[in-house]
């Protein structure tokens, strides 16, 4: 497929055979997660004493998931002391509120809706919690629509090891090679990579935090969920 830091990807995908089925990320790809995300995230600051900040503040750090945003919103880390207790605080949190301004991005339900009339499969592959992927998948009525749905705690290695998605192929009962991944983070760019799976960097999600998104290596570069069918051409 495409090298590595390409500053233009290709316009369409070199399909060896008609694809057969399309996996998606969840945080910045199929649903727009940011608001129930930054809400955990600000209530860990107002116990702090500090004030919340704006949404569009840390919306781009939403793919990151507890991770990136005790990072930006409280600046501590993996290694230090506090971390480990404000992770478990943060998703307590977020265990409270995952589905409260949670929906699908513009154009999604359409393009999920022809996928279906395609005959193609579809499903997700996230870095979440399965314990917070299953209720977020049910509030958006998915769940059961879904063909296979991989949490970060599903397999033994989360995103970017090509894992996760070798087992929603497998799944699915599709080879990887006609199974189009689509992210909004580096992560599911490497991980499509490694797992021999062509890539759409999905340029509506939560860019901004880890380089240009033309650098990433994906296959293709889709500006709207809708995009993606002229990909699957």
């Amino acid at each position: 497929m495409s090298a590595l830091h390409q500053a233009h990807p290709p316009s369409r995908i070199r399909w060896s055979a008609p694809p057969q089925a399309v996996l998606f990320d969840l945080d910045g790809t199929l649903a727009d997660t940011a608001g129930d995300l930054a809400g955990a995230l600000n209530h860990l600051r107002v116990q702090r004493g500090l004030p919340p900040l704006p949404l569009n503040e840390l919306r781009p750090y939403a793919s990151a998931g507890a991770r990136g945003l005790i990072g930006v919103g409280l600046d501590i880390h993996p290694g230090h002391e506090e971390f480990e207790p404000l992770r478990l605080a943060f998703l307590a949190a977020y265990a409270r509120c995952l589905s409260d301004t949670t929906a699908l991005f513009d154009g999604m339900a359409s393009l999920l809706d022809q996928l279906e009339a395609r005959g193609l499969k579809w499903g997700v592959v996230t870095n979440k919690p399965h314990r917070f992927t299953v209720p977020v998948m049910e509030g958006l009525g998915l769940m059961q629509r879904a063909g296979t749905v991989i949490s970060g705690d599903s397999t033994a290695h989360a995103k970017p090891h090509p894992l996760p998605l070798l087992t929603a192929c497998e799944q699915l009962g599709v080879p990887p090679a006609l199974a189009l991944y689509v992210g909004d983070d580096l992560r599911d760019i490497q991980a499509a990579q490694a797992a021999g799976m062509p890539s759409a960097a999905a340029r509506w999600g939560y860019i901004g935090h880890n380089g240009d998104i033309a650098d990433w290596g994906a296959d293709v570069i889709a500006s709207s969920p809708l995009d993606l069918l002229h990909f699957l051409d």
